[in-house]
């Protein structure tokens, strides 16, 4: 009788790719990463602010947004210099983008005092809002009309930096004292409904930043390129 004979292995063979994701990260990418380590930074400066109450986290908070604008605006002229793109720096792009002109400017706000239950809910939708801009801004860029150096003609919605104006104001309220803890928000609350202080309250410029989410959304704004 004849020894069986085992059938051979068909399992495929692992491929270990070893390249890190450093080697496939072009320049003008790090450039950005920077933007987005600038936005945590103001993150974790807000939160440092609301544990101790130290002003001075306040205004590192305040001014680590602004640190990321320079990287924004950096990284382009850095791929244009390097002659070179990527949909991996688009991505990063969005990405860093929302943490420093979405997610940090909403805790500034919170951080300063829109912190009632209604204020959360806004600035949480402006957050959201800036996601779904960018995430427009990836799907439609390439059927944007087009200058004769192939730049955009137009940002459709207001551009999620265009933020840097309300930290602006947040900087303006806080060398004037009108934060919480101090002399308070500007145009204090309103109560919708319930009593006052419950979930109903709300701060009445809280409506800003509402309408500056809209405006970031918006297919009929138009904000032409400078």
């Amino acid at each position: 009788m004849s020894p069986k004979v085992q059938p051979s292995s068909t399992k495929p063979m692992l491929y270990i790719n070893t390249r890190t994701l450093t080697a496939i990260f072009r320049l003008s990418d790090l450039v950005t990463i920077m933007n987005g380590v600038c936005g945590s930074f103001s993150v974790f400066s807000s939160g440092h602010y609301l544990l101790t109450g130290d002003i001075d986290y306040l205004w590192s908070a305040l001014g680590f947004p602004l640190a990321g604008l320079m990287f924004d605006f950096l990284d382009g002229k850095v791929a244009r210099w390097r002659k070179s793109s990527s949909m991996l720096g688009q991505e990063l792009d969005s990405l860093a983008d929302l943490i420093s002109f979405g997610v940090a400017p909403s805790l500034l706000a919170f951080a300063v005092g829109l912190r009632t239950y209604l204020d959360t809910v806004v600035l949480t939708g402006f957050i959201c809002c800036g996601l779904a801009r960018l995430a427009r801004f990836n799907a439609t860029v390439a059927s944007v009309p087009k200058d004769g150096a192939g730049k955009a003609k137009y940002f459709e919605g207001l551009p999620i930096p265009s933020s840097l104006v309300l930290v602006s104001v947040l900087a303006y309220w806080t060398k004037n004292g009108w934060i919480e803890g101090q002399q308070g928000i500007p145009g204090g609350t309103v109560t919708l409904w319930g009593k006052a202080g419950g979930r109903g309250e709300v701060h009445v410029v809280s409506l800003v930043w509402a309408l500056w989410a809209t405006a970031m959304v918006s297919k009929t704004l138009r904000v032409p390129k400078p």
